[in-house]
């Protein structure tokens, strides 16, 4: 459907505001009109003018301004008043036909070339006869429906008298009100009596005389009854009773709000009854208006309620028992607005079950409503009220959507939806629509216009829908500013019903001034994301391949995709997916790189099948490091690709963390707890065997005693001196590891400043390996196994 509730008709020099309707097919084309309440205009009328063409009308360009002038008062159109024009004196003739003249231009044309006919008798008898029974015929141009007129204009008494009432009985049976005007300047100026004559005419003229009866004094005087004939044949269409401005449904601009019903359309007639307002239903079997008294019980006439505006927005909704109520709003009832629920029986009665009031004056509470079906089964869940100039902070004009949740015979308030809080005007909720499985969860949601919004550019909110509420935070605010056209009020209107691009969604249409746009709706995709690594463990023991020149440990991610929508599948759909893969994400230093390159982050893109899993295989390996206590950390992060396609699931997780750690041997609790035990001698006589337990950071278990000895229990004895002559000493050493496994264990050399490292020689060089490397001070540090120091092993 599209209204245009302004759509007015020319009624005489009046313009009727009754508004229409037309249905438009696919490719909106017109297909057909509704315009319930529109009404022929009171000037709707055929006209024939009888005029007396006798040799005693005299002067006949007086009767000639006369027609011209009384033509000039009528409305001439194929929808308001056609005229036809008959003379006659011994014989009628017919001048002009109705309608053969379209325009007012062309009509006075021919009144100023028409001639008198002449002649000694005055036959009105055979005159009146011939216009009702031919003029008025559809042969001669005339319209069923049209109101019938006849105007006679004589200047004396008929010499058919006789046959008068036989003619004047065809006027009243084909419906012809007749007007008679008596010009008595014949009888005047031959100073005869025109008693018999007036009474001949007022015969002729329909009842009551004071309407339809006129005399003149002579043939000049007829342009003085000009304005007294024009307004008694047109009276103002519309009006009613004594109150000569009262309107019905002339004024009632249907179309300006509709709401589709399943059997045909709920209208409001926001116009109608001196705009105090009311609803239209139309079906294909009835129409049903309800006079103006039946809101009088929510709208008193006692309280002044002109301009109400009942009807400035409809809907419907349906109750938990399958009873169904009608909703009307009434932006301007006592200034704060007010909304009716009613039901509407075939004979116009109205019965209301519950009116909902405004709270703040001027906010226009019932501009807008909408009543929501969450879950798609029927029954109405919600209705939204909406008072778009509700003044918020500052008197600014922000708007403001009650909620009420629909019980099983009335309404409850349940919180209301408001803008983005910031000080500007908005107007939100100039606009409400309902968008079915909005979300793709199987609920609908709700959009709310705010068209004043960022300097009258204005923007859309977007709301979801939970089990039998809407979420009072919206998800999202469109913004026309981010649209990219140069729009202004964008959300003044909004509709979401139709799949506009065939994808299976409903799109949703918001207008702006002077433009539409439609904004596509997206799938919600929810990817799920899969990571393993073979192994699951890394090896310090077993390098099993080479990178750089030298052993490592490589290992294989293994990353599998997922993508599926929330409810139901558009079909065949694939998915651009962008992901990057990172190793110790974050961390300084390096001790994983992918085989790809030295590299710790890879980006990748992939096209996933919508309801497929697509796997990817990523090779990287292990450097060489001594951090073999903390896990390597392997991450994955994923979005979509493309700003035109579906977008991801705001609840659905976009990265997984998978952390691998390394294999140390070390028992269930995979915790390394070693007891390395140390001994030394030297090669000088009486010197004592060196006994020294290490602990788990290989610091000795009893801080070094001064001399060669560090165990407690050993007797202090006098210091070694190297004597002259000797200029090598020979130090014995022994570490053994009587626990679990030791990682990165080293053995530190401390020397006098008398001494000099020579060498180290393994005794068995085959079973730990033992690498040394000279520090500042007289140090040295031996990295003992490296990287592990297994169990029971000693060197």
């Amino acid at each position: 459907q599209a209204c245009a509730p302004l759509w007015s008709q020319e009624c005489g020099t009046s313009m009727f505001s009754s508004g229409r309707c037309v249905r438009l097919d696919e490719e909106l084309r017109p297909v057909g009109t509704i315009a319930p309440t529109a009404q022929r205009c009171s000037t709707y009328m055929d006209i024939v003018l009888v005029l007396d063409g006798s040799n005693s009308i005299y002067p006949w360009e007086e009767v000639q301004e006369f027609l011209g002038n009384i033509l000039g008062r009528f409305f001439i159109g194929s929808e308001q008043t056609q005229v036809g024009v008959l003379q006659y004196g011994e014989q009628v003739v017919q001048e002009w036909a109705l309608g053969q003249h379209t325009t007012a231009q062309s009509l006075l044309e021919a009144a100023r070339n028409l001639t008198r006919q002449e002649g000694r008798e005055t036959r009105t008898a055979m005159a009146i006869r011939q216009a009702c029974t031919e003029s008025f015929s559809p042969v001669q141009g005339g319209r069923p429906g049209a109101t019938r007129l006849l105007l006679v204009v004589t200047d004396g008494e008929s010499h058919d008298g006789d046959d008068l009432p036989a003619a004047l009985a065809e006027c009243d049976r084909n419906n012809v009100t007749r007007y008679a005007i008596a010009v008595l300047g014949h009888y005047l100026r031959r100073q005869q009596d025109p008693e018999d004559f007036i009474r001949e005419i007022k015969f002729i003229a329909s009842d009551p005389d004071e309407k339809y009866f006129f005399n003149v004094t002579d043939e000049a005087a007829l342009n003085d009854i000009v304005d007294a004939l024009g307004d008694r044949i047109f009276s103002l269409e519309g009006t009613h009773g004594d109150n000569g401005s009262a309107f019905e449904l002339e004024m009632s601009q249907i179309g300006f709000s509709i709401h589709l019903l399943e059997d045909g359309i709920l209208f409001g007639m926001v116009g109608a009854y001196d705009w105090e307002g009311g609803v239209l239903e139309e079906s294909r079997h009835r129409r049903i208006i309800p006079p103006r008294e039946a809101f009088q019980r929510e709208f008193p006439l006692e309280l002044k309620n002109h301009a109400a505006y009942l009807g400035y927005s409809v809907s419907s909704l349906r109750l938990p028992g399958g009873q169904r109520l009608f909703v009307a709003g009434a932006p301007r009832f006592q200034h704060k607005g007010k909304v009716v629920l009613f039901q509407l029986d075939p004979a116009g009665t109205v019965r209301v079950a519950q009116a909902l009031m405004g709270e703040q004056i001027g906010s226009y509470f019932g501009s807008e409503v909408l009543a929501l079906d969450l879950e798609g089964d029927g029954d109405s869940d919600l209705l939204l009220v909406a008072a778009p100039t509700y003044l918020g902070g500052q008197s600014r004009e922000s708007g403001r959507v009650y909620v009420y949740r629909v019980g099983q015979d009335r309404l409850s308030p349940a919180g209301s939806l408001h803008p983005e809080p910031r000080p500007q005007d908005s107007r939100f909720g100039s606009a409400l629509g309902a968008v079915p499985d909005l979300s793709q969860d199987g609920l609908a949601g709700a959009v709310v216009g705010a068209p004043l919004e960022d300097g009258h550019r204005g923007a859309l909110y977007i709301f979801h829908g939970a089990p039998g509420t809407l979420l009072p935070q919206y998800k999202q605010r469109i913004e026309a500013a981010a649209l990219g056209w140069s729009l202004r009020y964008f959300g003044i209107s909004v509709d979401g019903r139709a799949d506009m691009d065939g994808d299976g969604l409903v799109d949703v249409a918001v207008g702006a001034q002077g433009a539409a746009v439609v904004l596509r709706s997206r799938w919600i995709v929810q990817v799920s994301a899969w990571l393993s690594v073979e192994p699951a463990v890394v090896s310090v023991t077993r390098r099993n391949c080479q990178r750089g020149g030298s052993g490592a440990v490589c290992l294989r991610a293994r990353i599998c995709f997922r993508a599926r929508t929330r409810t139901r599948s558009p079909g065949d759909m694939d998915i651009d997916l962008r992901y990057n893969v990172s190793l110790e994400e974050r961390i300084p230093g390096s001790r994983a790189a992918f085989d790809s390159g030295t590299r710790r982050l890879l980006q990748r893109r992939i096209e996933l099948p919508l309801g497929r899993q697509s796997c990817i295989r990523v090779p990287f390996h292990v450097l060489d490091t001594s951090d073999y206590l903390r896990p390597l950390s392997l991450s994955l992060t994923w979005a979509l690709d493309g700003a035109m396609g579906p977008v991801l699931d705001e609840a659905s997780p976009t990265s997984i963390r998978k952390l691998i750690p390394f294999f140390k041997d070390c028992g269930e609790d995979d915790e390394c707890v070693t007891d390395l035990v140390l001994r030394a001698t030297t090669d000088i006589a009486g010197s004592r065997y060196l006994w020294c337990p290490l602990g788990p950071s290989n610091v000795p278990r009893c801080p070094p005693h001064p001399g060669t000895h560090c165990d407690p229990l050993a007797p202090r004895q006098s210091p070694h001196i190297l004597r002259k002559g000797r200029r090598r000493m020979l130090v014995q050493v022994e570490l053994e590891n009587r626990e679990e496994n030791a990682y990165n264990a080293s053995l530190w050399l401390h020397l006098p400043g008398n001494l000099h490292f020579s060498s180290l020689v393994l005794q068995d060089p085959g079973t730990v390996k033992l690498e040394c490397s000279a520090l500042a001070g007289h140090r040295r540090r031996c990295s003992v196994g490296y990287p592990v120091f297994h169990s029971q092993a000693k060197v």
